[in-house]
């Protein structure tokens, strides 16, 4: 006995259905990142997560024990001279795309961000930073 698509050929297809409905839209991502402004050394702290650092003088050190995994703070050199982004006590800074760690310069006018992705581990990405 044949089948339909033995008399129809395997190209055969039957119209298109109807559209389902549209799911709900989702709610909006952050439309800026929060500045913390400050003008000498800085240790980042918990409540920096999600939020700019903006650093005239002194540097900043990522602490041991303060993040955790996907947690992101991004650092803006706000001054004509180089500033160190020191790995601190306990942690492993990785330089984005290497095996390289740490502590970091952030030339003038650089921005980098600090994501956590492990305990007491951080990757550091950014312009102007070696």
């Amino acid at each position: 006995m044949a089948n339909l698509s033995d008399i129809l050929g395997s190209s055969f297809q039957g119209a298109t259905g109807p559209q389902g409905a549209t799911g709900p839209q989702g709610s909006p991502g952050a439309s800026n990142i929060p500045q913390n402004a400050k003008t000498a050394a800085y240790t980042l702290q918990s409540s920096d997560v999600g939020k700019h650092i903006s650093i005239t003088t002194g540097g900043v050190t990522v602490p041991s024990g303060v993040f955790s995994v996907g947690d992101i703070v991004s650092i803006y050199n706000d001054s004509m001279s180089d500033q160190t982004i020191t790995q601190g006590t306990s942690v492993t800074m990785y330089l984005a795309g290497t095996s390289t760690t740490g502590n970091r310069t952030l030339a003038t006018y650089g921005l980098c961000s600090v994501l956590c992705v492990a305990s007491n581990e951080f990757v550091i990405i950014g312009g102007g930073l070696t």
